[in-house]
């Protein structure tokens, strides 16, 4: 019996540029388990094919008349979801562009060579096939606008700073008190995670935030720019030694581990990979769990394989707290289903929901809490 050819992954190629669609194709075309479903001059059309069309995953050029493709991106993930891979010279050097983009829901990137000649083209061939097969697998779920996002009025970042010191003059670490310590973990679809998720936090949270994303070290100076842009916390980069407050959020520059010492410090390590992933969300989660005990919030967001999985269970272990996203609101149910896995899920959530959990979790943590010494 002959057995039936194996179905194509259908990619719908995005791009304003006659000769970028050529090679594009070309480079798709050549793969046994892709094809071009169709071609796209602009995002208006992107638009308008991913709904006819319905292909696997799309190739998404950033810089494209009519509808660009942030805009593109950003109604087909709303309206008719699809995967999206960015294919763009935008994507170098962290720009800004590209890491709306992955907010908005698109899954991965692939930078174009900067000369546009089609030898350097075609030396992006694995990478992208790889990314596009990838993609093709993740079962996308609509996201929020940036508009919507938007709407979440974030106090201004000297006012919250402001407010800030007057609870750590309170409550910081420096004078021996430890405080709640979220710490929040995502990988692929993290951005757009992580945004909603920021966005929801009150502007009054008594613990400190930690974030350790999956993500290229030079896109999280940006990321930290447009989370502050949403939060009503403040958000900074972490930096090695400072000791973390309440109310604040601190992201995990990429490249790097991130730790808190016995002391309650943030360490940064450019080591190797710890289980394949450089920020490891296990490392940070054992850390902290070790340091603030009972006090630990973890947090697990989409993301593809299994970091945070050990985390997780070094937070039970300590007495803290486990949250994780449902299947159904994440691009990629790995990280989260790993950490199901272990048995130390206290909590499955939708993604709209895990800011108030966060909330609740920690006005609980604080009331239970001992007061400091010397308040007694």
């Amino acid at each position: 019996m002959l057995k039936a050819p194996e179905k194509k992954i259908r990619v719908l190629v995005a791009d304003d540029s006659a000769f970028m669609c050529k090679v594009l194709k070309e480079i798709i075309n050549s793969d046994a388990q892709l094809e071009v479903a169709g071609t796209a001059r602009d995002g208006r059309e992107a638009v308008a094919l991913a709904e006819s069309l319905r292909p696997d995953v799309i190739t998404m050029d950033i810089n494209m008349p009519h509808l660009d493709g942030l805009q593109a991106t950003e109604l087909i993930m709303s309206q008719h979801p699809r995967p999206v891979v960015i294919v763009s010279s935008e994507s170098r050097e962290g720009a800004a562009s590209t890491l709306r983009a992955l907010e908005l829901g698109a899954i991965d990137f692939v930078p174009k060579p900067t000369n546009g000649i089609d030898l350097d083209m075609r030396n992006i061939r694995e990478e992208l096939t790889r990314k596009l097969k990838m993609a093709a697998k993740v079962r996308v779920v609509r996201t929020a606008t940036m508009s919507k996002l938007a709407a979440h009025a974030p106090v201004p970042l000297s006012s919250a700073s402001s407010n800030n010191a007057d609870r750590t003059a309170q409550h910081g670490a420096g004078n021996g008190t430890k405080f709640p310590l979220v710490v929040i973990a995502a990988s692929t679809g993290g951005p757009a995670a992580v945004m909603r998720v920021v966005a929801g936090l009150p502007k009054d949270l008594q613990a400190a935030v930690l974030l350790v994303l999956h993500m290229p070290a030079a896109f999280t100076s940006q990321f930290t720019i447009q989370l502050a842009e949403i939060s009503r916390l403040p958000v900074k980069e972490a930096e090695s030694h400072e000791a973390p407050q309440p109310g604040v959020i601190y992201l995990c520059p990429g490249a790097n581990h991130l730790r808190i010492s016995s002391t309650g410090k943030i360490t940064l390590d450019g080591g190797p990979r710890i289980e394949g992933y450089r920020p490891c969300a296990d490392v940070a989660l054992e850390s902290a769990a070790a340091f603030a005990r009972p006090l630990t919030l973890a947090v697990v967001l989409t993301g593809m394989g299994n970091d945070a999985s050990k985390g997780v269970q070094a937070v039970k272990a300590a007495g803290g707290h486990v949250i994780v996203q449902d299947e159904a609101t994440s691009v990629i149910f790995g990280m989260p289903a790993e950490a199901i896995k272990t048995g130390s899920v206290d909590e499955i959530l939708p993604l709209d929901q895990i800011s108030v959990a966060i909330e609740k979790r920690i006005a609980k943590i604080t009331r239970l809490a001992p007061a400091p010494i010397g308040a007694r």
